[in-house]
Formats: C-alpha cells, sequence, structure tokens
C-alpha cells in the first residue's frame, strides 16, 4: 500500500466509531468551557490576570481526553482483533503503525488549534476589556502552540497503548504518569525537583509557559526549567519519538 492509501484507511478505521466525535468535541467544549467561566466570573479587581496565558489554563482537560482516544484507537483493534488483517495487509507493521500515529496525531493537533484558540476569543468577547490582546510572541506561542502539545502528547499516548494493548491498563499507567507521578516526584528530597524539570510534560507545558505567568504571582511551570520554550518541544518530540520507536520495534516481535 501507498503512504496515502495507508493514511486514508486509518482515517476510515479511527471514524468508524463515533467515539472519536465524542472526544474531539468534549476535548474542545471542556477546554473551551472552563476558560469561558473563568473569564465570566472573574472579579473586576483581578481583571488584570486573564491574560491570553490565563486562558489556556484548561488546556490539560482537553489534553488528556484527547491522549485517551489516542489510547483506545489502538487498543481496540487489539481487543477486536482487527489489527490482524491491518498486519496481513502491510506484513512490515511499521509503516501501517506510522500511519495510525500520524492520523491520530495530526487530529489531536487540529483539536488543539480549535481549544486554544477558541479559549482565548471566547475569553476576550466575555471580557473585552482584560488584557487579552496578542502582543508578543509568547502570546502567540501560548495560544497557538496548545495544538503542538496535542500531537506530541498523543504519539506518546498511542506509544503506550502499543505497548500496554490493553485499554484499561494503558489509560491507568498514562494518568499515574501525568496526572501523579510528574507532580509528586518534586517530594522526593534532593533530587525531585532536578527530576521533575526534565520529565516529557512538564517540559512539554513549558514550552506554553516559559516566561509566563498564571495569575498574580503564579508561575505556570517551575522555577529554572533547563531548557527553553523551542528547547522544551524538542525535547517533548524526542522523547515522544523514543518512546513510538520502541513501541513500535516491540510490536514487530509479538503476535498480534
Amino acid at each position: 500500500m501507498t503512504t496515502l492509501t495507508l493514511l486514508k484507511v486509518e482515517r476510515i478505521k479511527l471514524f468508524s466509531t463515533r467515539s472519536p466525535w465524542w472526544c474531539m468535541g468534549a476535548a474542545v467544549f471542556i477546554t473551551v468551557g472552563f476558560t469561558a467561566l473563568l473569564a465570566g466570573t472573574i472579579r473586576n479587581s483581578d481583571l488584570q490576570d486573564l491574560t491570553p496565558a490565563t486562558t489556556q489554563f484548561s488546556y490539560n482537560f482537553g489534553f488528556l481526553i484527547m491522549m485517551v482516544m489516542a489510547i483506545l484507537a489502538i487498543t481496540t483493534e487489539y481487543r477486536f482483533g482487527t489489527i490482524r488483517a491491518t498486519f496481513l495487509a502491510v506484513p512490515g507493521r511499521v509503516d501501517a503503525l506510522l500511519a495510525k500515529t500520524a492520523v491520530v496525531a495530526l487530529l489531536a493537533g487540529l483539536v488543539g488549534e480549535a481549544a486554544g484558540v477558541g479559549a482565548w476569543a471566547l475569553s476576550r468577547a466575555i471580557r473585552p476589556d482584560a488584557p487579552l490582546a496578542l502582543n508578543s510572541a509568547q502570546d502567540y506561542r501560548v495560544v497557538i502552540g496548545v495544538g503542538l502539545v496535542y500531537m506530541v502528547a498523543t504519539v506518546i499516548a498511542i506509544s503506550v497503548g502499543l505497548l500496554i494493548r490493553h485499554s484499561a491498563g494503558a489509560i491507568t499507567a498514562l494518568l499515574i504518569w501525568v496526572m501523579v507521578a510528574e507532580n509528586l516526584l518534586p517530594a522526593i528530597p534532593r533530587v525531585g525537583d532536578t527530576i521533575q524539570k526534565w520529565l516529557p510534560f512538564t517540559v512539554g507545558n513549558n514550552f506554553l509557559y516559559a516566561g509566563q505567568q498564571v495569575g498574580q504571582n503564579n508561575d505556570a511551570t517551575p522555577s529554572d526549567m533547563p531548557l527553553g520554550a523551542w528547547g522544551s518541544l524538542l525535547y517533548f518530540a524526542l522523547v515522544a519519538a523514543v518512546v513510538l520507536a520502541l513501541a513500535v520495534g516491540l510490536a514487530k516481535r509479538r503476535d498480534a
């Protein structure tokens, strides 16, 4: 099969059920909805804290939903055995898995852009008197960069699904990694803070928020991050590439 054919096949398979539509809709609605709630209820005395960076505080909600969708995109194929037909049609397996990853990541990127821009635009519509103008490269990065973070995150998610091949197990492992491990590691004496600054999702968050604040005197990322914004994105993408390579390499040797 050609690359375009593989991409088309994976797109058709992904949208053969309604769950991707629900996931995409929920990711955008929840992300934009929470930001709109903040914009609508913030006190006038705190209005100076409603900045472009603040409008993206809820991007993590949609981020998690899209990662769950990415996991289900691969684990359901193993669950129902449809992955066998794919591997029969593409014996090398690698091209098929990369095509699936590309389709899911691109879709997640589009959802991330819709969520990020939508959250900012709706906040500006609700509170036109807030300092929400995009006046710097940092402001544009924190709004438009959400899609890039979604893309890289879903590559990691689909890789975890490919490694574990079980929906509940993969989702649990990923949520523990993102929501628990990366937040609790700083509690380890002496080395915890240093380790956290190199964890992938913390670094990915730094791409958006490097040099920014969310609220008054509230840094969005750990202080003294070793990488700048674009260095953080590159590191995040490299981690995703390594995890994907490991997952694809293991999938080639396993029985479907």
